[in-house]
């Protein structure tokens, strides 16, 4: 059976190591010029604040994605609270049927339950998310460019 619901930070964040080399493999830009290395302290603190969401997708007790994203008032709109994805990660092997419908639609319930008002998800254009997003009513705002500007 596939669950989805929202997990404690630390608890959780040694069960999800496992996954993030295969995610940052996967969906990385620049891999052979940024390293993978999360400023942990951040991610730390911004749970302290209570400004951390994590929803967690298990098979039969076992991770098998999960969402990460940044909860705060937004910075030109004070009045608005706001949802911010991070990141988030389907194992390939459970990227079939509903798993990715599950995990935002968990998402989406904590969000109600927090009181945000609006949220952002982002899709990389070489592992395009999009159509999910459009099937659980998100609308395209604003496409993000790269340019590597490190030397070489």
């Amino acid at each position: 059976m596939i669950t989805a619901a929202p997990e404690p930070w630390r608890p959780t964040i040694d069960e999800m190591l496992p996954m993030l080399p295969l995610h940052w493999e996967e969906l990385a830009l620049d891999k052979d010029r940024v390293p993978l290395e999360p400023q942990w302290h951040v991610y730390d603190a911004r749970d302290a604040a209570g400004e951390l969401q994590i929803v967690v997708l298990r098979e039969a007790g076992r991770i098998i994605g999960y969402y990460w994203g940044f909860i705060a008032p937004g910075l030109h709109y004070a009045s608005c609270l706001t949802a911010t994805m991070d990141i988030f990660f389907v194992h390939p092997e459970h990227r079939r049927g509903r798993n990715g419908r599950i995990l935002f639609e968990a998402v989406e319930r904590d969000l109600r339950r927090r009181g945000v008002q609006r949220w952002f998800v982002g899709a990389k254009l070489h592992r395009d998310a999009s159509p999910l997003f459009r099937r659980l009513g998100f609308a395209p705002v604003e496409m993000y460019h790269s340019k590597w500007l490190g030397t070489d």
